[in-house]
C-alpha cells in the first residue's frame, strides 16, 4: 500500500510513519516543519520506502500533487497548541479546518480511497455525560481549536458523503510517549529541572483527564483501517480510565526523585478552554478487537523517562 502522511514530522504522524515503513508499505511523508522535529524522521529518510516533501499545505496544490496514486491519507497536520489559541484566532480556522478542506479535496481529484483524520475528544467540549460515547451531544465549544476541528469532521463527512471516500475519524484523548513534545508532562519535567524544589500548577491540580500511550494510539489506528466499516466511521481513542493532574504530578516526581513543593494558579481551569474532565467511552473500538497495553500511569513514567534521557 502507498499512504501519504500529513504532518510527517510530528509526534503522533512520525511514530505511524515508522510503524508503516516496518510493515512494509510505502509512504509520503508531508510536514512544513513549524512544529515538526527532523530527528524524528530520520530513521524513516533512511529508508527507501519513504519520500519527504517539505511544504505548507495551505497552498492547495501541494497535497494534490503528494496524493496522486495513494491509498489512503493519514491527515495530522495541524497546530494542536490548544493553551495559546486565543493570542492567535485564526491560526485553528487557517491550519486545521481550511487545510483538511485543501486535503480533502486532492483526495477527491485523484480518488484517494480512505481518508484518516486526527481529530479531538476536544469537540465534546464540556461534555454531560461520562464516558462520554461517539454519539453524545456536542455542546458549546470552549476552545477555538476544538471548533476547528468539529468543522473538519463536518466537511469530512460531507465528502464521504458526496463523493464516496470511505472517512475515519479519530478522536483522541491526550497522547503520551516517545517523541512527546508539548503538555503537561513536558512542563512540569522541565519546571523540575529548573528548581526540583517547587512545581506550579495552573488551575487548581483536580482536573481529571485520560491519556493513551502512542503506541497503542497507533495500534488502535491500523485496527480501525483494516475493519470492515461504514462510509463515515468514528472512534474514541482512550483508556477506560483518567486521572487527577495531582496524581499524574505524583507519578513525575517519584520517577525524577524529587518532592517539590507545590503551588496553583487557583480555579477548575487551567487555561480559556480546557476540560475540567475529559473521560472517553472507547467501547466501539474495543469491539474491533483492540485495547490498550499501558495504563496511564505506565504511559506518563514511560514519557518521563524519554524526556529525561533526551533532555528534551
Amino acid at each position: 500500500m502507498r499512504y501519504v502522511v500529513t504532518g510527517c514530522a510530528g509526534f503522533v504522524a512520525s511514530t505511524l510513519v515508522d510503524r508503516l515503513l516496518a510493515d512494509g508499505h510505502a509512504v509520503t511523508g508531508i510536514d512544513d516543519f513549524s512544529t515538526g522535529r527532523e530527528a524524528f524522521i530520520e530513521r524513516a529518510r533512511a529508508l527507501p520506502g519513504f519520500e519527504l516533501i517539505r511544504g505548507d499545505l495551505r497552498e492547495p496544490q501541494l497535497a494534490l500533487h503528494a496524493s496522486r496514486g495513494a491509498d489512503a491519507i493519514f491527515h495530522f497536520s495541524a497546530n494542536a497548541d490548544v493553551r495559546y489559541g486565543t493570542e492567535h484566532p485564526t491560526r485553528d480556522l487557517e491550519q486545521n479546518t481550511i487545510v483538511t478542506v485543501n486535503v480533502l479535496e486532492a483526495a477527491r481529484r485523484n480518488g484517494v480511497r480512505d481518508f484518516l483524520f486526527s481529530s479531538t475528544g476536544s469537540v465534546y467540549g464540556e461534555a454531560a455525560v461520562f464516558p462520554t460515547p461517539e454519539d453524545a451531544p456536542m455542546p458549546v465549544q470552549t476552545s477555538l481549536y476544538g471548533a476547528s476541528k468539529v468543522a473538519a469532521e463536518g466537511f469530512i463527512q460531507a465528502y464521504a458523503e458526496g463523493f464516496g471516500i470511505r472517512a475515519t475519524i479519530f478522536r483522541f484523548v491526550s497522547l503520551l510517549g516517545e517523541r512527546y513534545t508539548h503538555g503537561h508532562v513536558v512542563d512540569f519535567v522541565r519546571q523540575l529541572r529548573e528548581h526540583p524544589d517547587r512545581l506550579h500548577v495552573l488551575g487548581d491540580g483536580l482536573q481529571r483527564k485520560s491519556y493513551l500511550y502512542v503506541g497503542d494510539c497507533i495500534e488502535a489506528m491500523l485496527t480501525a483501517l483494516r475493519a470492515p466499516t461504514g462510509k463515515v466511521n468514528v472512534f474514541n481513542l482512550g483508556t477506560d480510565e483518567y486521572c487527577r493532574v495531582v496524581d499524574s504530578i505524583g507519578w513525575i516526581c517519584e520517577a525524577m526523585g524529587v518532592s517539590p513543593t507545590l503551588t496553583y494558579s487557583g480555579g477548575e481551569r487551567g487555561w480559556i478552554g480546557d476540560n475540567p474532565f475529559i473521560f472517553l467511552d472507547c467501547a466501539r473500538i474495543r469491539g474491533l478487537g483492540w485495547k490498550p497495553t499501558m495504563t496511564i500511569r505506565e504511559a506518563v513514567v514511560r514519557t518521563v523517562e524519554w524526556l529525561v534521557e533526551t533532555g528534551e
